[in-house]
C-alpha cells in the first residue's frame, strides 16, 4: 500500500499523475462531484441562516465508501482536484466525507499536468480556501434558490405538458436570444445603390489586369442613375495615390470563451463538444488547465515558444508580449489556454487533434511579430462630374504571426470594406484609366445575425454573466429545456436592381439573391419567448442584465474574502421571496396569445396561442356553443410570425390523398415533423417539402423507399434481420433489439457472419444485463455499474433499502415476485399501475379537448 492517497477528479488524470509521481503515491479518481444538496425542500435551512444540507447521491456512494477505505489505510491523504472554485469546493467535500481536517489537509493544484509542475506543486502544497469554497456554495445555492422557486410558479402559471423550469443564468441567455430574433423580425430593410467601376492597368509583368474602384451610396434608384449617364463618355484619371504602411497584432492566447468561440467558427464545434475535447487534452498532459478567463503566460512557457518561434522561423519573427485582462476579476495567477509542451505542434489522438493544433497556432502567434502591411489607396477622377471614386488594395510586406496563425472573425465584425480588399496593380498620378464597365448595384441593410453558440458565449462574457465554468452547461440546458433550438434557416430569392454603363449606354437588369440563410444559429422557440416575456414582467431583477453581472461580481468578492456567503444570499432572497409569492397570487396564467384575424366562413376569431403539447392555432372560443377547433404550428412556424393565410393552411391538414395496398393514404403533421401515413403506418417527409403540396404518386414514393429500407436483410433463428440508420449511426434491429455496426464492418455488406457475430455479442451482452425481466410488463431489474437498478418504460428507479437499512444484492433480486417489484416501482411513481384501469377519464379528457387529441400524433417509426 502507497503512503500517500492522493485524489482527483477524472480517471484519465489519475492515469497521468500516477505515472509521473511514482510508488509512494496512489492516485485514485473520485469521478467530480460527491455531495450534492438534497432536493426536499431546496437541501437548503433558509430560517437557519441558509445552511445547505448536502447527500452523497446513491451513484456516489460506491466510490465515497472505497476512497474511505484508502484513506484509513494511507498515511496521508492529498487532495488535487481542479484549481477553479468547483474544485476547491470538491476538495472541501472530500474533507466532509472522509474526516478530513480542511484546515490541515494538503490541498495541491497545478495549472498543467507534466512532472515538473506536479513535483513543484507537492513540494508546496497548501490548504483547502473556503473562500472559494464559500464562492462556490453560494453559486450554488442562489441557483438552486432560484431554479426551486421560479419553476414551480411556472407550472401554476402555463399549461404545459412537460416540466418548465427557471435558472438565473439560463433565464437571461434565453433573453438575449429572444430579444435578437423580434430585432430581426421586426427589422425593415433599406435599400441603397453602391458605385463600383472596372478598371484596366497592367501589373509589374506587363499583363492588363482588372481592378475595382467605389463611388459613392445613393438611396435613390433615380440618383444612382443619373450618376451614370453624368459619367457617359467621361475620362477617368488617377489624381492622388497615398501608401500608408499598417500592421496587424495578433491575439491574445486562448481563454475559455475565446477557444469556444474560434472552435465554433473555423470547426463547426459546439461549446459543449469542445470543452469536452479541452478536458481530454488537459487529462492526457497535452494542455493547460482548460476552465480560465487568464491570458497569461509562464516564464516556463515563455521560453518554449522563443524556442520553437526561433527556431522554425528565426530572430525577426518572435516579439514577446504580456497581454491584459479585460475581465478584471479573472484570476492573474492562472494561466491562458496553451500546450504543456511547446515543441509538441500535434498530437497523435484523432479526435483531440485539430483542436490541439488550433491551441499550439494560437499560442505561438500570441508571441510572434506584427504583420507588415503596405495599404495603397488611389483617387479617380470622373472628368464630366468632377465626382471621385477610390481604389484601395492592400500588401502583406512580412508575414509575422501570420505565417502560424490568422484568426477567423464573426460576421457582424466584418466590414464591407474589409471583405472587398484586393491587391491593386502599379499607378501613377495623372495615368489615364480605361472603363470597362460602372455599376450601380442596389444592396439592402441586414440586422444582426443570430446568435451561434459561440457568439452568445461572447455575448455573455461581454455583459459580465457567467464565468468560464458556466457557459457550456447554461446553453446546453436552454436547448435541452426546449427554449431555445439550434437549426439551420432556409434562404428566400429577392430581387435586386443594376444599372450598368458600358460603352458609353446604360442597361437595366433586375437579378436575384439568396438572402437570409443561416447555419447552426439559436433560436428561440415560442415557449421561450413566452416564458421570457412572464419572467420579464414579474422579476425584472431576475432578468437584468446588470443585476446578473452584479451577482458574478458579488460571488468575486465572496471568493476574496470581502463579503460574507451569507448576507449576499439574504440580500438577494428576502426581495426575490416577496416577488415569488406576489406572482403567484396575482398574476394571470400565461397565454401568450396573438390575434390573427377573423375566420370568414363562422366570423369565428383566430389565434396563436401556447398550448399544452406546444404552439398552436385555435379557431372559435371554449365558451362557443360549438367546441374550438385547433391545428399545431409546423417546425419553422412561430406564433410571433406567423400569418393568418398560413395559420389557415394549416386546418388543411390531415388530407386524404387516396389509397396504397388497400390502405389510406393521408398526410399531416405530428410532434416530429410532416409525414405520411398508410394504415398505421408512418413516413416521414423528407426536409424542406411542405406536407401540404405532396401528391399521392409522392407519397407512394415515399413509402416505397421506407418499405425497401425496412425489408429484412437476413434471418437469424428464424426471425427478420433489418437495417437501417439512427441518430446514433447505422444500426441492425432482430428479436426487437438494436444493435449498432461499428465502422469494423461494412455496413452496406453484411454478410450472414457478421450478422451472427453482431446478434451474439449483443445478446451475450444482454444476457449480463438483466437479473430479471418482463417485457410484456416493460419492468425490468438490471445490473448498473453501481448494482442494480430498477427499469419502468423508460425511466430508471432507485430499488430502496431492505428493512435491515442495507442494499438489496442482485442475487436477492434474482428471486423477488413481479408483485413485490411492482410495489417498488409505486413508491417512486405512484399510480403507475392504476392508470391502466382508468380509461373513462381519459376520454372524457380526450373529448373535451378533441381537436388536441388529433393534433398529438403518434410518433414516426
Amino acid at each position: 500500500m502507497a503512503k500517500n492517497l492522493l485524489i482527483v477528479e477524472s480517471p484519465a488524470k489519475a492515469k497521468t499523475i500516477e505515472k509521473i509521481l511514482g510508488k509512494d503515491f496512489e492516485v485514485k479518481s473520485c469521478y467530480g462531484h460527491i455531495r450534492d444538496l438534497e432536493k426536499d425542500e431546496m437541501g437548503i435551512d433558509v430560517k437557519n441562516n441558509y445552511q445547505p444540507r448536502y447527500i452523497v447521491p446513491d451513484e456516489k456512494e460506491r466510490v465515497v465508501k472505497e476512497l474511505r477505505t484508502l484513506a484509513k489505510k494511507s498515511d496521508e491523504v492529498w487532495l488535487a482536484t481542479d484549481e477553479d472554485r468547483e474544485g476547491e469546493a470538491i476538495s472541501w467535500h472530500l474533507c466532509e466525507v472522509l474526516n478530513l481536517d480542511p484546515s490541515t489537509t494538503k490541498r495541491i493544484v497545478f495549472h498543467e499536468i507534466t512532472k515538473p509542475a506536479i513535483v513543484k506543486a507537492v513540494n508546496t502544497p497548501r490548504t483547502v480556501d473556503m473562500n472559494l469554497v464559500n464562492a462556490q456554495q453560494a453559486r450554488r445555492i442562489l441557483d438552486r434558490i432560484v431554479g426551486f422557486e421560479l419553476s414551480p410558479v411556472l407550472w401554476r402559471k402555463m399549461s404545459m405538458k412537460n416540466n418548465l423550469s427557471a435558472g438565473r443564468v439560463q433565464s437571461v441567455a434565453v433573453r438575449l436570444i429572444a430579444e435578437r430574433e423580434r430585432e430581426i423580425n421586426a427589422f425593415t430593410p433599406v435599400s441603397s445603390f453602391k458605385i463600383e467601376g472596372l478598371f484596366t492597368a497592367k501589373d509589374t509583368t506587363g499583363k492588363q489586369v482588372t481592378f475595382g474602384a467605389e463611388g459613392k451610396k445613393y438611396n435613390q434608384a433615380e440618383d444612382a442613375e443619373k450618376f451614370l449617364q453624368s459619367c457617359i463618355g467621361a475620362d477617368y484619371t488617377v489624381t492622388d495615390i497615398q501608401v500608408k504602411p499598417g500592421k496587424k497584432s495578433p491575439s491574445a492566447p486562448f481563454t475559455t470563451s475565446t477557444l469556444q468561440q474560434e472552435a465554433s467558427r473555423k470547426f463547426g464545434y459546439s461549446v459543449s463538444r469542445t470543452m469536452l475535447l479541452a478536458q481530454k487534452l488537459y487529462e492526457s498532459g497535452n494542455i493547460s488547465y482548460m476552465r480560465t478567463d487568464s491570458v497569461n503566460l509562464s516564464d516556463t512557457a515563455m521560453d518554449g515558444i522563443r524556442n520553437q518561434v526561433t527556431g522554425q522561423y528565426g530572430d525577426r519573427y518572435f516579439q514577446p508580449r504580456k497581454y491584459k485582462n479585460k475581465n478584471e476579476s479573472a484570476q492573474e495567477a492562472h494561466e491562458a489556454i496553451r500546450p504543456t509542451y511547446m515543441e509538441n505542434s500535434t498530437v497523435d489522438d484523432p479526435d483531440t487533434k485539430r483542436l490541439y493544433e488550433l491551441i499550439w497556432k494560437r499560442t505561438m502567434a500570441s508571441q510572434m511579430a506584427d504583420a507588415e502591411l503596405e495599404k495603397t489607396i488611389a483617387k479617380i477622377q470622373v472628368s464630366t462630374n468632377k465626382e471621385e471614386l477610390t481604389a484601395s488594395g492592400e500588401v502583406l510586406k512580412f508575414e509575422g504571426f501570420l505565417k502560424v496563425y490568422r484568426e477567423d472573425r464573426d460576421d457582424e465584425d466584418i466590414t464591407e470594406e474589409e471583405q472587398n480588399e484586393g491587391m491593386l496593380p502599379p499607378l501613377s498620378v495623372k495615368q489615364q484609366l480605361p472603363l470597362r464597365e460602372m455599376k450601380a448595384i442596389e444592396r439592402f441593410s441586414r440586422p444582426l445575425p443570430r446568435y451561434t453558440e459561440a457568439s452568445l458565449v461572447k455575448k455573455l462574457e461581454e455583459l459580465g454573466i457567467g464565468r468560464p465554468s458556466t457557459y457550456a452547461p447554461t446553453i446546453s440546458t436552454i436547448q435541452k429545456r426546449g427554449y431555445v433550438e439550434k437549426r439551420d434557416k432556409d434562404g428566400v430569392r429577392r430581387d435586386f436592381r443594376v444599372f450598368r454603363l458600358a460603352d458609353n449606354a446604360i442597361t437595366k437588369v433586375t437579378e436575384q439573391e439568396n438572402t437570409g440563410a443561416e447555419k447552426s444559429k439559436l433560436f428561440p422557440t415560442d415557449l421561450g419567448l413566452v416564458v421570457t416575456d412572464f419572467l420579464k414582467q414579474y422579476f425584472d431583477d431576475i432578468m437584468d442584465y446588470g443585476f446578473t453581472a452584479r451577482v458574478e461580481e458579488e460571488f468575486d468578492e465572496v471568493a476574496a474574502g470581502k463579503l460574507k456567503w451569507n448576507r449576499m444570499i439574504d440580500d438577494f432572497y428576502v426581495p426575490f421571496k416577496k416577488d415569488v409569492d406576489n406572482t403567484i397570487e396575482n398574476a394571470e396564467r400565461i397565454k401568450g396569445e396573438r390575434e390573427l384575424g377573423i375566420e370568414a366562413a363562422s366570423g369565428k376569431k383566430i389565434v396563436a396561442r401556447m398550448g399544452r403539447y406546444g404552439p398552436m392555432v385555435q379557431i372559435g372560443d371554449v365558451n362557443d356553443e360549438e367546441k374550438p377547433r385547433f391545428a399545431s404550428l409546423q417546425k419553422n412556424q412561430s406564433i410571433e410570425t406567423i400569418t393568418l393565410e398560413e395559420a389557415m393552411q394549416l386546418f388543411q391538414l390531415p388530407r386524404t390523398l387516396g389509397e396504397y395496398e388497400g390502405q389510406e393514404v393521408a398526410v399531416n403533421i405530428g410532434r416530429f415533423g410532416p409525414y405520411v401515413k398508410l394504415g398505421e403506418q408512418f413516413i416521414s417527409i423528407p426536409r424542406g417539402e411542405d406536407p401540404l403540396e405532396v401528391s399521392l404518386d409522392r407519397a407512394i414514393e415515399l413509402i416505397k423507399e421506407k418499405q425497401t429500407a425496412d425489408a429484412p436483410i437476413s434471418t437469424y433463428e428464424n426471425k427478420p434481420v433489418t437495417k437501417g440508420k439512427g441518430r446514433f449511426g447505422p444500426f441492425i434491429k432482430w428479436n426487437d433489439m438494436f444493435i449498432n455496426v461499428p465502422r469494423r464492418y461494412n455496413f452496406d455488406a453484411l454478410s450472414a457472419s457478421d450478422i451472427k457475430e453482431l446478434i451474439d455479442a449483443k445478446v451475450s451482452k444482454e444476457a449480463n444485463r438483466y437479473i430479471q425481466h418482463w417485457p410484456e410488463e416493460k419492468i425490468a431489474i438490471e445490473n448498473g455499474r453501481w448494482g442494480p437498478f430498477l427499469r419502468f418504460g423508460k425511466k430508471m428507479l432507485k430499488l430502496g433499502k431492505k428493512a435491515d437499512d442495507t442494499k438489496y444484492t442482485a442475487e436477492e433480486m434474482a428471486g423477488v415476485s413481479l408483485e413485490e417489484v411492482k410495489k417498488m416501482i409505486e413508491l417512486q411513481v405512484p399510480n403507475a399501475f392504476a392508470k391502466k384501469g382508468k380509461a373513462a377519464p381519459a376520454k372524457k379528457a380526450a373529448a373535451k379537448k378533441a381537436p388536441a387529441k388529433k393534433k398529438a400524433a403518434p410518433k414516426k417509426k
